[in-house]
């Protein structure tokens, strides 16, 4: 049965039935017998709702309903829900009041490697689902052409990884599964220079003083806890390290990726 305590509103109250299967997207694997995954927040939900048919239910708290009613208006058929609804589909310390159900939208990983492609990159086994999410809105703040998570890596989809992309998810391709070698391989023959990012690499102050960014490039990063394997380090064309001026030990995966993304997006933009 409805909650009808918060019918007033204006808003029909969600069923038992769509929060029910809203919230078995919760798992990866309801996700992607349904191809169907959770967006939380206003942020995102407004960048899936820019895409037509992206998605496919919206509820909303009537907290969150005064704050964003262009959010409500952006849908033919919001619904309502309770917070303690809400707090049962996200795993947000803090929810914020928005959650819809997204339709998915992964890529092959050959369609995403092309000639036309000037910057990838490639999440070699990543498996913390913030890192990942802020890795793709890293990519998307710096022009990357699409990201690839291979085999082994977190689901893009999965709710935290998602919410750490805070809406760059829908803003470009995504590719999942393939293995390393595979990627670098189709880079290669698209004509992408291959970069791993490696604490132990040339400076990358030096190739971005010595033109070489500015050639399209396939970025490698590595697992948070224990970097690139040696055996996908020696996938690589050149090896990169960041360089560090002051007393800090290293920086996280999200933060150098960051700087690497950046570095290559000046030199291929010099004029912007």
């Amino acid at each position: 049965m409805p909650d009808t305590t918060i019918e007033p509103i204006g808003l029909p109250a969600a069923s038992r039935g769509r929060i029910r299967s809203a919230r078995r997207l919760l798992r990866r694997k309801d996700r992607y017998a349904t191809g169907t995954f959770l967006a939380e927040g206003p942020q995102a939900v407004r960048e899936a709702l820019a895409e037509p048919g992206r998605v496919s239910d919206l509820f909303l708290t009537p907290a969150a309903l005064d704050r964003h009613p262009e959010l409500a208006a952006a849908h033919p058929a919001p619904a309502l829900i309770t917070d303690d609804d809400l707090r049962t589909l996200t795993e947000a310390v803090t929810p914020q009041g928005v959650v819809a159900v997204c339709r998915m939208e992964l890529r092959p990983v050959p369609e995403l490697i092309t000639r036309a492609a000037r910057l990838l990159v490639c999440c070699a086994r990543i498996s913390d689902p913030g890192n990942a999410g802020t890795v793709i809105r890293c990519a998307d703040a710096f022009g990357a052409d699409g990201v690839v998570l291979s085999a082994e890596s977190v689901d893009p989809y999965n709710p935290k990884t998602v919410r750490a992309t805070v809406g760059s998810l829908f803003h470009l391709p995504i590719g999942v599964g393939a293995e390393v070698p595979e990627v670098v391989a189709a880079a290669r023959a698209a004509g992408l220079q291959v970069l791993a990012a490696d604490g132990a690499g040339e400076s990358l102050a030096a190739l971005a003083a010595g033109g070489d960014l500015a050639r399209p490039t396939l970025w490698l990063f590595g697992n948070e806890a224990h970097g690139l394997p040696a055996d996908l380090v020696r996938l690589a064309d050149r090896v990169v390290a960041v360089p560090i001026f002051g007393s800090a030990e290293s920086l996280n995966l999200s933060t150098a990726a960051a700087v690497c993304l950046y570095a290559s997006a000046t030199a291929q933009n010099p004029t912007t």
